[in-house]
């Protein structure tokens, strides 16, 4: 199994697999871009930052601020993480699939008993996830099935070894221009735009321990 490595401080901004204006009407071009070239951008930027901070403090052996660059290094990186699998899980018409491929379907099924009632407790968990986060269909290798996990501050409420296949963005940023305080607007109209093609493909990665933030 090979593995990218990504060197110390040398996080980028993943380009979009599309265009800003191709999720109009379900996300505006102005949204989109916001959110990609301001908001993703400043995680990555933070976390380079602490990534480099961190090591300049291992190599003067001064830990004093240790706890604050490992915080940093969590939060600015969780964003990172799932912002880039954020825009995977989306797609434009003709570039995605409609419906969940062969595999996730038939996991889908065995645990949540129907696409409907996993759809619905998807929904549920992203309009009522309190304050800013997001909610996200994983793969748990712990227990060899997928889990529907709401997080409500992404560097921290989270389940160890998870590996996110389907996620949604719930804070603000994501929605509030496009539908003000109406987040289960947002959260319903989004589904006309998942990329099921990647969560097949994440999916058979996850599985065998792989988990890319960009999918080709």
């Amino acid at each position: 199994m090979e593995y990218l490595t990504v060197p110390l401080g040398q996080h980028r901004l993943p380009k979009l697999p599309y265009s800003y204006n191709a999720l109009e009407p379900v996300i505006s071009t102005r949204v989109l871009e916001i959110h990609h070239s301001q908001h993703h951008k400043a995680y990555v930027e933070g976390l380079n930052k602490a990534e480099l901070k961190l090591a300049e403090a291992r190599q003067k052996r001064d830990y004093s601020l240790v706890k604050h660059w490992e915080r940093e290094i969590a939060f600015h990186g969780s964003g990172h993480i799932l912002h880039s699998i954020y825009w995977t899980s989306m797609a434009p018409a003709g570039r995605r699939w409609e419906t969940p491929g062969a595999q996730t379907h038939k996991l889908i099924i065995d645990y949540f008993g129907s696409l409907i009632a996993f759809q619905e407790q998807f929904s549920e968990g992203a309009i009522s996830v309190e304050g800013s986060g997001w909610t996200s269909l994983v793969w748990q290798p712990g227990w060899g099935r997928l889990e529907i996990l709401t997080i409500e501050k992404h560097q921290d409420f989270y389940q160890a070894g998870s590996i996110p296949l389907l996620v949604i963005d719930v804070w603000e940023h994501a929605y509030y221009l496009d539908y003000l305080s109406k987040r289960k607007d947002y959260v319903r109209s989004w589904w006309q735009i998942v990329n099921w093609a990647a969560v097949e493909k994440r999916l058979t990665l996850a599985m065998s321990g792989q988990m890319p933030l960009v999918i080709n």
